[in-house]
């Protein structure tokens, strides 16, 4: 007996439903139908700082998504590690676009987790900058350095080393100093319309 089967491939997938949670993020004014690549990576680079400092921050992202409803677009691990691959400096890039929908279910979580981490962000930023005001190593905070080491872990173990993008952050110096960058954006986004201010900050330079 010959039987037919429709094969739909996971990329061709079509989001299914538009949660409510993602209504308050309104439809940047873009003519791509995903998103702009500095996007795509800007985002991922969010959760590359959440997953420094949270020990299992891939199952907390995944958590956080069916928390919020979100678990029709982040399915599971091996859906969210595609999302993330349309950052362009990743080693394993996909030409894939990331969706709008996804961008902001991707943004929403990140900043759900970044509210759940507000002391610790205020905590190690101001460690930050007492030690540099002091011109103190910032290897003598505990918690400041686990962060860091973590994160250029992280960053290195992912990126493509041959991109031109991740040449720029070929010492510890310049990635610790992307790292407190991206601790400040996640305090950034715990403020008041700070998850609405952070996704239009993610298009800057892209409305026309």
């Amino acid at each position: 007996m010959n039987a037919s089967v429709s094969v739909v491939p996971i990329d061709a997938a079509a989001v299914q439903s538009n949660p409510l949670i993602l209504d308050y993020l309104p439809y940047p004014p873009i003519e791509e139908k995903g998103c702009p690549r500095r996007t795509c990576l800007q985002i991922d680079l969010i959760l590359l700082a959440i997953e420094a400092l949270e020990i299992g921050g891939s199952e907390a992202l995944l958590d956080v998504a069916r928390e919020l409803e979100l678990q029709d677009i982040i399915k599971n691990r091996v859906n969210l590690w595609r999302l993330r691959s349309t950052n362009p400096l990743r080693r394993a890039h996909t030409r894939r676009l990331l969706s709008i929908v996804e961008a902001k279910a991707l943004v929403v979580i990140a900043c759900y987790i970044a509210r759940r981490l507000t002391v610790l962000l205020r905590q190690l930023l101001l460690a930050y900058q007492q030690m540099s005001d002091k011109q103190i190593p910032l290897e003598q905070n505990l918690r400041l350095a686990n962060y860091l080491a973590r994160f250029r872990a992280h960053f290195r173990s992912r990126m493509n080393p041959r991109r031109s993008g991740v040449l720029a952050y070929n010492s510890d110096d310049k990635l610790n100093e992307l790292a407190l960058n991206l601790l400040g954006q996640l305090l950034f986004c715990t403020g008041t319309a700070g998850t609405q201010r952070l996704w239009m900050s993610l298009f800057d330079g892209e409305v026309e």
